[in-house]
């Protein structure tokens, strides 16, 4: 009895030292991949960025004159007008080793502030936004949101209220095209979204 048990006992040790010896090189393999992408990435030359995809706030068709007796609102309306003087691109998805392959590694401080310029637009018009709802204010959040859209943000409350105020509004046809949007998204949260957004057609 003690044979066979023992026997059994051997062929798992055997199998567990391959896996982990398996695992081992598929490590080392990634590792070797990123080392040597990321040493091209850092000997790539600059290139140029005018052909960037640059986000221009447009404030002639934001809400900019509702609630400015509000602070909060105002001071998000500050951040917009400081961020309207930066370069603002959307980075989402998209790795430092890519970014400098692409565009060279001299560019990457410069490319790491357009995004962050960015994730800074998106967030403050998120609670822009909200602010505005929650005073009621439907059609002008709606406006905040879908310029929110057109950047392919993805903060995933953007779509969720849009959504909301489109069924509201007995516009639930226009879900189809956010859905549409959240789908060419290069995000993590993308399949959440695309989970939200899928329960206001149920």
């Amino acid at each position: 009895m003690k044979l066979p048990f023992f026997a059994s006992f051997i062929v798992f040790l055997i199998v567990i030292s391959y896996q982990i010896s398996k695992s081992r090189r598929y490590t080392e393999k990634m590792e070797n991949s990123f080392w040597e992408r990321e040493l091209k990435a850092n000997n790539t030359r600059r290139k140029s960025l005018e052909h960037l995809n640059y986000i221009t706030i447009p404030f002639e068709t934001l809400p900019m004159s509702v609630m400015t007796d509000d602070e909060s609102v105002l001071e998000y309306q500050q951040t917009l007008r400081s961020l309207a003087g930066s370069p603002i691109v959307n980075f989402t998805g998209i790795s430092n080793t890519d970014l400098k392959l692409q565009y060279g590694a001299p560019n990457i401080d410069l490319l790491m502030r357009y995004d962050q310029n960015y994730t800074t637009l998106a967030c403050t018009l998120q609670r822009w936004a909200e602010k505005l709802y929650e005073a009621g204010h439907t059609a002008e959040t709606r406006q905040i949101l879908e310029f929110a859209v057109s950047t392919d943000t993805d903060v995933s409350n953007t779509y969720k209220l849009l959504a909301s105020i489109y069924t509201s509004e007995g516009n639930p046809d226009k879900i189809a095209a956010l859905k549409e949007r959240a789908e060419n998204l290069n995000s993590g949260t993308k399949n959440m979204i695309l989970r939200l957004l899928q329960e206001f057609n149920s």
